[in-house]
């Protein structure tokens, strides 16, 4: 008897109640365990999830869910050798499981970074500013974020079974939204592995994640308003589950990221032999061999000036004869696998599609070598190189995906004709283009933009450091219009958003801040007679005041401040050529008057209060001329709680400051934060 894959639901590790689908190592052939839901009770799992799993992260602040993120990470890194192991039944190289392993676990800690830099240290998210909605200040409206109260079901593709659920598990978890997990069959078993390791660990809060091997059955029938569902696969299955009745009817979000038929442009100034050239052949030739070209952002099109077709074709076969094929833990083996016989199948019907438009150039046949495995048992599929010499007249190659080590060459004539094949992918999540010339860039990228997820510009400058065409980076979009499906799964904190409910909030000012935690303009100042500087950051509330005394600037100020800076701009200075200025007079040094507002306003003495932190979002209103009097209002406008790191001493957090200095007329002439970092007593 043969294993049976676990599913993790309602707090337990079930079996399938019945034989299920086999799954088998894509190299050797041999049964590896067969996947089944049966038995699972789904509403128990979705109930479980938004009861347990949801209540616990949304008590979370965001920065402690961050922390959770990145402990899990690091305790993943440290067993890593446990995924590689399996990785490799998937048919994938030490290279392509790095990806997947490690470059899922690095999305980890970016998010977990992210978020704590970025996001308050709060339950909800406070977006952009105040909106004055009154004409006295009385009525104000603001944004607020809060984790919607469901639960992110998310479906992902076989390609990456690591990676695919990671990062779409570390902007839920950041947002407060607990995960259910349904991994493709053909590789769940290494999610199965993964997601043991997260259990077992105990970093994440029960029903934080839960998993599902094999057919979801009912469970989207059973999503409410608050749930999430995120699909990684075909567009035609995800156009499927797009336009299920229930997702539908009760307007579930549902983002899709499909494979697509992402190109790849060479400049037409490019030569063979320049730098630009020969990296144009390494980026084709490994985005067709990474994974066994088993990539969503994979280049199906190559798109090449007609002069120089013959050039690419011989580069680049001559680049793919050096890479061997076979079992990745045999010497020399750069490609492994397709995940299993039946993806292998699918590559063959396509490329026999495609061959309705188009010429086999290089590889597409039964008869090539591999190393250290059997063919006849394995998944085993050759670099396939296609031409088609007129890719305007035929939807074919823009339309068949080969969803391997497949490419389709294809040939322009104009720049213009080169802008038109890439938009004849109807929306691709990625696609590049190598030149050197930079106005031809300008026009290329800015022409097709409108049809891709990401572009990258590829040349010399660049290409040291470059992450290269097909891979996602945590903190840029990942997704893409139209055929790859219109959606965003990654993309820095814009991710974190899709899974919080915006929410407009109407109220008095003072009601306002006592809602948001952060002081708004119109707000009750609370005034007593300690310094807000003298007390700790446990100590301090939000609308605590001072209210400064007045200073007459003089003429003696202006100098002085110019000949301390540096700064003798004609305004300052020049009584003549600033009569004509907007300013009609001398006017101090707009930093002259942030020092002076910091000088009445700074306590003196040692205290709480340990360093200036920084200064946000300066305008100067108003110039103040020679005789002018200002004075400073100064207002606790937030608090972050700060995590006490192992070198510090003693416990801190920042805590935000709302400044404003006016002139004697009551009319503001600047307003900034400051931030500054202040003693906090621990838990």
């Amino acid at each position: 008897m043969s294993k049976k894959l676990q599913s993790y639901v309602n707090g337990q590790w079930l079996e399938g109640q019945d034989d299920g689908v086999m799954v088998y190592n894509a190299i050797n052939g041999d049964a590896i365990a067969s996947v089944s839901s049966k038995g699972v009770d789904f509403q128990a799992a979705l109930d479980y999830g938004r009861t347990v799993g949801g209540r616990a992260l949304r008590a979370m602040t965001s920065h402690e869910r961050a922390n959770r993120l990145k402990a899990l990470a690091q305790h993943l890194m440290s067993i890593k050798d446990k995924f590689y192991a399996v990785s490799a039944w998937t048919g994938a190289t030490k290279a392509d499981s790095w990806v997947d392993i490690e470059g899922g676990l690095g999305t980890l800690f970016t998010y977990s970074s992210l978020v704590r830099r970025e996001m308050p240290n709060e339950t909800f998210w406070l977006e952009d500013g105040v909106e004055r909605l009154s004409a006295n200040g009385t009525f104000i409206g603001r944004h607020v974020l809060v984790p919607k109260e469901g639960v992110a079901v998310h479906i992902n593709a076989f390609n990456f079974p690591c990676w695919g659920f990671l990062e779409k598990m570390a902007p839920s978890i950041a947002a407060g939204m607990p995960v259910i997990i349904k991994p493709a069959t053909a590789s769940s078993y290494l999610t199965e592995v993964m997601v043991k390791e997260i259990i077992d660990s105990g970093i994440l809060p029960d029903g934080a994640i839960q998993l599902i091997c094999g057919s979801v059955g009912d469970t989207l029938d059973r999503l409410n308003e608050q749930d999430v569902v995120t699909f990684t696969g075909s567009a035609s299955t995800g156009q499927m589950l797009r336009s299920h009745p229930n997702i539908i009817g009760k307007s579930i979000p549902f983002t899709m990221e499909a494979d697509s038929l992402n190109c790849c442009i060479l400049g037409a100034g490019v030569e063979p032999g320049s730098p630009e050239f020969d990296l144009f052949i390494k980026e084709v030739a490994k985005e067709m061999t990474t994974k066994a070209g088993q990539k969503c952002t994979a280049i199906r099109r190559t798109i090449v000036p007609r002069n120089r077709v013959e050039a690419v074709q011989e580069a680049l076969a001559k680049r793919l004869d050096g890479i061997k094929i076979g079992d990745p833990a045999a010497e020399g083996v750069r490609m492994g696998s397709l995940v299993g016989r039946d993806q292998m199948n699918d590559v063959r019907s396509a490329v026999n599609n495609l061959c309705e438009a188009a010429e086999v150039v290089y590889g597409g046949s039964d008869d090539f070598d591999v190393v250290g495995a059997d063919k006849s048992k394995g998944a085993f599929f050759p670099s396939t190189v296609l031409y088609c010499d007129q890719p305007l007249n035929s939807e074919i190659p823009h339309s068949v995906e080969a969803f391997g080590p497949v490419t389709t060459m294809m040939p322009y004539d104009t720049t213009e004709e080169a802008i038109e094949l890439a938009k004849m992918g109807k929306g691709s999540l990625a696609g590049s283009l190598v030149t050197a010339d930079d106005q031809e860039a300008a026009k290329v990228i800015l022409s097709t933009a409108s049809y891709h997820g990401r572009m990258l510009v590829l040349n010399q400058d660049c290409a040291k450091e470059s992450t290269g065409h097909g891979s996602p980076m945590p903190t840029l979009v990942h997704g893409g219009p139209g055929r790859a499906g219109g959606g965003e799964e990654l993309g820095g904190l814009r991710s974190v958003k899709h899974y919080m409910q915006r929410t407009a909030i109407q109220a008095s000012p003072t009601t306002m801040t006592a809602i948001t935690k952060e002081f708004n303009p119109g707000s009750e100042q609370l005034i007593d007679k300690i310094h807000p500087f003298r007390k700790n950051f446990n100590e301090v509330r939000i609308g605590d005041t001072l209210i400064t005394h007045k200073r007459t600037v003089t003429e003696a100020d202006i100098v002085n401040f110019g000949c301390i800076s540096g700064d003798h701009f004609y305004a300052h200075f020049d009584e003549t050529a600033v009569a004509d200025s907007l300013f009609g007079k001398r006017v101090a040094h707009g930093y002259f008057i942030i020092s002076a507002a910091a000088g009445m306003f700074v306590d003196p003495a040692p205290g709480p209060v340990l360093a200036n932190y920084g200064l946000e979002n300066l305008r100067f209103v108003e110039p103040v001329g020679i005789g002018d009097t200002i004075q400073t209002r100064l207002t606790c406008k937030k608090k972050i709680k700060k995590d006490k790191r192992p070198d510090e001493d003693k416990a801190n957090g920042v805590v935000v400051w709302d400044v404003e200095v006016r002139n004697q007329h009551d009319e503001p002439v600047a307003l900034y934060n400051i931030m500054t970092l202040v003693e906090r007593e621990e838990d």
